[in-house]
């Protein structure tokens, strides 16, 4: 499978390139970025030469599709379809965190979920979303985009420091009208 490109009003979704590693090493120096996702920690900037490279190979198996995010050409974060199988994926994503709260990361998601749900794209039949019990602004963001909220599942999910720990998990069907649903873990 080739990279795609996408575009919204104010972003363009491409590959990454060797000009990102800076970029991507300075934003998983983030607490956050580190404990709520997969990411190597401590992170270092081998890690994000790899990571360029491997988002390249996922593109080439079709294993993944991993995109960096950008305004007016600056790295704000990264998104993914990830585990493509089946007609299956699971949605992955996140912000610096100086480009948090300006709506990047739902307008991102979106174009990538439309993507995967279109005869253009992977015409999948679902995209479930993942995240560590108590990453709150994740699983915000996920509502915001449609996902219906099923469920914890126990010591489900892993760091990139080997962690286990609870997740929440979400669904989305193409067939979904992509309102936002209330969610237990956020509506209570």
């Amino acid at each position: 499978m080739q990279p795609v490109t996408l575009r919204t009003d104010r972003l363009e979704l491409s590959a990454a390139t060797a000009d990102d590693v800076d970029a991507i090493f300075a934003a998983c120096q983030d607490p956050d970025i580190q404990r709520y996702t997969t990411v190597p920690s401590p992170y270092t900037r081998d890690h994000a030469v790899d990571f360029v490279a491997r988002a390249t190979e996922w593109w080439e198996s079709g294993t993944e599709a991993t995109w960096a995010v950008r305004a007016d050409g600056v790295l704000t974060g990264v998104v993914g379809l990830h585990r493509l199988g089946g007609g299956d994926a699971e949605l992955g994503y996140w912000m610096s965190a100086a480009h948090r709260g300006h709506g990047f990361l739902t307008e991102a998601a979106t174009a990538v979920i439309d993507w995967g749900f279109s005869a253009d794209g992977l015409e999948l039949a679902r995209i479930q979303w993942r995240a560590v019990v108590g990453n709150l602004p994740s699983a915000r963001a996920a509502r915001a985009l449609g996902f219906r909220f099923e469920g914890t599942q126990r010591a489900s999910l892993r760091n990139g420091a080997g962690a286990r720990a609870d997740g929440w998990i979400a669904g989305l069907l193409p067939s979904d009208d992509r309102t936002p649903q209330p969610w237990p873990v956020l509506d209570a």
